[in-house]
């Protein structure tokens, strides 16, 4: 397949890929292109290596996601080149964000730590777009509308290919790593057996939909076992969110046929207030929602193969941190695997490497999760909120000092 047809002919399945490929074909083969596929491919193809991206959708596509991006997912794109372009498209920059809990309210302004002032949530239709199109720039190989069904292992059990069924028929490629960035439902993961190796309750719910009106700042509304909010995104929309426990959204769905009329019933269970600002303006979208979000990690290495983004670990979205999860994780695994392919570390311990620093690295949002999805009284969430906004902001100083800052780029 030539790099000029690739780059060309990327949203579609391209014909000039044979039914069978060589296992040296590619260096990296990453299944998902969405953020912590496409940001892994970008890193790797900056790099000068050969890089094919896999996706069973074609782009734009939007995702089940509230899409916001802290301080520290907005730090990695701007490393990434793609910052601009993100704010570009319409995405409003976020300076501000209010808090309100018991009828009080405070706000702050987010100050410029790190190379970056503010914050923001672009709608992932327009982020994953953008983070395809940088790779492909890059020079990595695309194949859209292609569905991964199963990693091919050679005798010794190591990854070597990826088969995959196209509307121009089946195709198996090749590559020296197999990434999986393919979501929660990862087939990578299932295909080479990564193991949970953690696994807590799955017992929260996330419902949001998105109206158009004035949205100045990004907010927050706490109430007791329970919490909503704001996040502003493109043309003057929000993203209206709650978070509840899954049998409260169970319950209030129960009651009423209407996904909206749920939306604002859970809503006004937090904060009346914000029911009342969110009637006054238009709605803009169906109601989006997912009642038992999971709380684990795998297994994220092993013999030709790694994990990245909610292939290597999941967990309940109130701490509106996955995004930055998958950007730094990226960061991690392309560094990994650029020492491998330059043959400063062996494949063993660059991947080794990889999994103890993801680890360490999430673990302490993980816990400050699993504490947010016990959904604790009010006051309990407001100081988790406090400990939660001094992680992100530790391990954004941590990843602008870090040396993953400038490799493998």
């Amino acid at each position: 397949m030539s790099h000029d047809t690739a780059r060309t002919d990327s949203t579609t399945m391209n014909p000039s890929l044979d039914q069978h490929r060589a296992p040296d074909e590619y260096d990296v083969v990453v299944v998902g292109a969405r953020v912590a596929g496409a940001a892994t491919a970008l890193d790797l193809a900056q790099a000068g290596h050969r890089v094919l991206l896999v996706d069973r959708v074609e782009f734009p596509s939007d995702t089940l996601s509230t899409h916001a991006i802290a301080r520290t997912g907005v730090v990695l794109l701007d490393r990434l080149g793609v910052l601009d372009a993100v704010v570009d498209s319409g995405a409003p920059p976020i300076r501000e964000v209010a808090f309100h809990h018991a009828g009080d309210t405070t706000r702050r302004t987010i100050k410029d730590r790190h190379g970056v002032d503010f914050v923001v949530a672009p709608r992932r239709y327009v982020l994953d777009t953008l983070l395809l199109d940088a790779a492909r720039a890059a020079g990595a190989h695309v194949l859209t509308g292609a569905t991964v069904t199963d990693v091919i292992h050679d005798r010794s059990g190591r990854a070597q290919a990826v088969r995959a069924r196209t509307g121009d028929g089946p195709v198996t490629v090749g590559a020296r790593l197999i990434v999986g960035a393919d979501g929660l439902r990862s087939r990578v993961a299932r295909s080479v057996g990564a193991p949970v190796v953690e696994q807590h309750a799955a017992g929260g719910a996330l419902h949001y939909a998105y109206f158009r009106g004035h949205w100045p700042a990004m907010e927050y509304y706490v109430g007791d076992h329970c919490s909503a909010g704001i996040f502003p995104t493109h043309h003057d929309d929000a993203c209206i969110w709650v978070s509840t426990p899954a049998a409260v959204a169970e319950q209030v769905r129960r009651r009423s046929t209407d996904p909206t009329e749920a939306l604002l019933a859970m809503i006004r269970d937090v904060s009346p207030e914000l029911s009342e600002r969110v009637v006054a303006t238009t709605r803009t979208s169906t109601v989006h929602g997912q009642i038992g979000l999971p709380n684990h990690r795998r297994q994220s290495v092993g013999n030709g193969w790694a994990l990245v983004g909610d292939a290597a670990y999941h967990r309940d979205p109130i701490t509106g941190h996955g995004i930055s999860d998958a950007l730094r994780d990226a960061a991690l695994l392309a560094r990994a695997i650029d020492r491998i392919l330059l043959g400063t570390y062996d494949e063993p311990t660059a991947l080794a490497d990889y999994a103890t620093e993801q680890h360490h690295l999430m673990r302490e949002i993980f816990d400050l999760t699993l504490r947010f999805v016990e959904f604790p009284p009010a006051d309990r969430f407001v100081e988790l909120q406090v400990e939660l906004a001094r992680a992100i902001e530790r391990q954004a100083e941590h990843l602008t000092l870090a040396h993953l800052a400038s490799t493998p780029r």
